[in-house]
């Protein structure tokens, strides 16, 4: 059968059927029906594209806004990272507690472990006033 054989086509010619005008009508209805009821599924198909394609956009609005945030943040910690290190470049050469010979475990006395309770922080007295990062 060619595309669009449902339509009325006056090139398509019907056999004779046996029982006539009565095979006619019921083939009618069944025509009838099996359009409405393609109509109803390609309605459907059609609402739950849609649907899909407004969820898409909504996840998109939202991983734009998420993406805008992140990179916001980004700019803050880089900022705070670049003063922190300009904190400690400036600190740096009035520290006497550091030696050369320290190790990167400077933070924490080897005698006491950061669990337990008399966990010192630093090897030695530290008093610097660094004023906390203000975006």
């Amino acid at each position: 059968m060619a595309h669009g054989s449902d339509s009325n086509d006056s090139s398509y010619t019907k056999s004779p059927s046996p029982t006539g005008s009565r095979q006619g009508s019921s083939d009618n209805v069944k025509k009838v029906m099996r359009r409405e009821k393609n109509r109803i599924a390609a309605q459907k198909s059609r609402m739950r594209q849609t649907q899909k394609a407004d969820t898409l956009h909504l996840e998109s609005e939202n991983l734009e806004k998420e993406n805008a945030a992140l990179k916001k943040e980004v700019k803050r910690l880089t900022e705070e990272a670049k003063y922190l290190s300009s904190v400690l470049s400036t600190h740096e050469p009035v520290c006497t507690g550091l030696t050369p010979q320290t190790t990167p475990d400077l933070l924490y006395s080897p005698l006491h472990h950061p669990a337990s309770p008399h966990h010192s922080t630093f090897h030695h007295q530290h008093s610097i006033a660094v004023s906390h990062y203000q975006h």
